[in-house]
């Protein structure tokens, strides 16, 4: 066993990786990391320009695309970083990239769970979604989907805090508060408590989220216009869903039970899976079915075409 001590440097020991693999790799994420900026920001954009998206699906939507460019922040950057030059991670940094991450997951399940509550609302009760769903509503909702999850997992950091740890190898490409917790000299209580905790409530958001859809389906059945909204703006959060909600149990599930045999490379594609794919997903999924978010980049590209004929017939 490695020396104990309150806050040695922690290496990550998931880049087994060749110079010029490490290369290759560089060039992939970084262009992955650009696509996903790309992605998110152009929702965020089409919808703050367009007010008759100003409604609660859509600022939900805005939502859930800044909270995947939170949590790709507090990967991306540092592994683009560590594929340059590896160096040990301090106790505090590592600390605070495993809330930023752990924090995001949380916060998807929020917004996805707040995204069902208003798909249910404006199916199920339309002649009183505008009482429901006001704008006051809208944004102590949008502020609990944030709050939540960031208090959540600061306890769950702050229960870490200042514990000894007995090892400073951390079997990831990035930091994880559970990976932490095994490297402490005792495990604390409060901290074991604490994860079980967020696990059950963010499962329970799960079970709410998948009930409501269940709900839907079977209301929407007996009429057709139902099943056209059904289809139209439920299937995107429903694809939403199964994406982030598999991505992230699949890591879950390897961090908890996975067998040490497993090759480094396949246990890195299981532990970045829920920072790769549902951030480049999701905008190609609201992009491509919601038909508002579709007219209105084609507004904004003729705009831009327009404006660059105007400019090049000015210059000759």
């Amino acid at each position: 066993m490695e020396n104990s001590s309150s806050f040695p440097a922690l290496s990550l020991s998931g880049f087994s990786f060749s110079p010029q693999q490490r290369a290759l790799l560089f060039a992939l994420v970084l262009l992955w990391y650009v696509v996903i900026l790309v992605g998110n920001f152009g929702i965020i954009f089409i919808v703050a320009l367009d007010k008759s998206m100003h409604a609660p699906m859509y600022i939900f939507l805005c939502n859930l695309c800044v909270n995947a460019l939170y949590g790709t922040l507090g990967f991306y950057p540092k592994f683009l970083a560590d594929l340059v030059r590896l160096v040990p991670v301090s106790y505090g940094a590592c600390m605070l990239q495993g809330f930023v991450i752990h924090s995001s997951t949380c916060g998807d399940f929020s917004i996805l769970t707040l995204m069902a509550y208003d798909r249910y609302v404006a199916i199920c009760r339309p002649l009183v979604y505008h009482v429901i769903m006001t704008k006051t509503r809208v944004w102590l909702l949008v502020l609990a989907s944030w709050l939540v999850p960031l208090t959540a997992m600061f306890m769950n950091t702050a229960t870490l805090l200042g514990r000894a740890l007995c090892g400073s190898t951390i079997r990831r490409i990035y930091c994880v508060n559970w990976m932490v917790t095994s490297l402490t000299c005792a495990p604390p209580p409060g901290n074991v408590a604490v994860s079980y905790f967020n696990m059950l409530f963010y499962f329970g958001h799960f079970v709410f989220v998948l009930y409501t859809y269940l709900y839907l389906v079977r209301t929407c059945v007996a009429s057709r216009e139902s099943t056209r909204r059904f289809l139209h703006t439920c299937v995107p959060h429903l694809a939403s869903l199964c994406t982030y909600s598999c991505s992230t149990l699949l890591d879950l599930l390897y961090m908890r039970f996975g067998s040490a045999n497993i090759s480094q490379h396949l246990s890195n594609f299981f532990a970045i899976e829920f920072l790769l794919v549902p951030p480049v997903l999701n905008p190609l999924i609201y992009g491509l079915k919601l038909s508002k978010i579709r007219r209105a980049a084609r507004r904004l590209l003729r705009a831009a075409g327009g404006a660059r004929k105007a400019a090049d017939s000015g210059e000759d």
